[in-house]
């Protein structure tokens, strides 16, 4: 029982793993933000694909760029 858990448990993290970078990429292209920090945080994101997709959903409304 507790290895079917665990094992529920990690597939859920490769699952997050995988779309969680996706949806980061596929947010930021669809907004605007200075192309300077759209390269750090695909870079960002692409190396570190869990943390910094989290971190780029938390930190994202300081980096956008804002519209007149």
């Amino acid at each position: 029982m507790l290895l079917a858990v665990s094992n529920y448990l990690l597939q859920s993290f490769y699952l997050a793993l995988l779309v969680l970078p996706v949806i980061a990429i596929i947010h930021m292209l669809q907004h605007e933000f200075n192309p300077r920090n759209k390269l750090i945080w695909i870079l960002i994101i692409i190396f570190l694909p869990f943390f910094g997709s989290i971190l780029y959903f938390i930190l994202n409304k300081r980096y956008r760029r804002e519209n007149p």
